[in-house]
């Protein structure tokens, strides 16, 4: 039987050819986190978007996991209005590859306050 489908690489914005795939996909996982907060939270999108100092259509649109035009400076600043650490780490990338790398580890905490 012929499957009809390729290998991902990892990175579902370098399959679909977006140009800057390693920062949407930076920004992606960013945003999953925030809505995961908000979740647990149980907090409506007027009562985010005053808690992440933004507005209600930016919280419905990071909400929908479409966080169009906000930067990730912006995203961890969100994250740290929801009570989260967050913490960027630069470290030279390996002789083997061109260009570095980013990416995003989520911790578990024992709770949400």
């Amino acid at each position: 039987m012929k499957r009809d489908h390729e290998k991902s690489s990892g990175n579902v914005f370098a399959d679909l050819g977006f140009r800057n795939a390693k920062q949407e996909l930076l920004k992606a996982k960013l945003t999953v986190e925030i809505y995961k907060q908000l979740k647990a939270r149980g907090a409506t999108q007027h009562d985010a978007a005053k808690l992440l100092g933004t507005t209600q259509a930016q919280v419905s649109a990071l909400m929908r996991c479409n966080p169009v035009s906000v930067s990730v400076g912006r995203l961890m600043e969100f994250l740290t209005a929801l009570g989260q650490d967050v913490r960027v780490t630069v470290r030279p990338a390996p002789r083997s590859r061109k260009a570095g790398n980013m990416s995003v580890v989520v911790q578990d905490a024992p709770h949400v306050p």
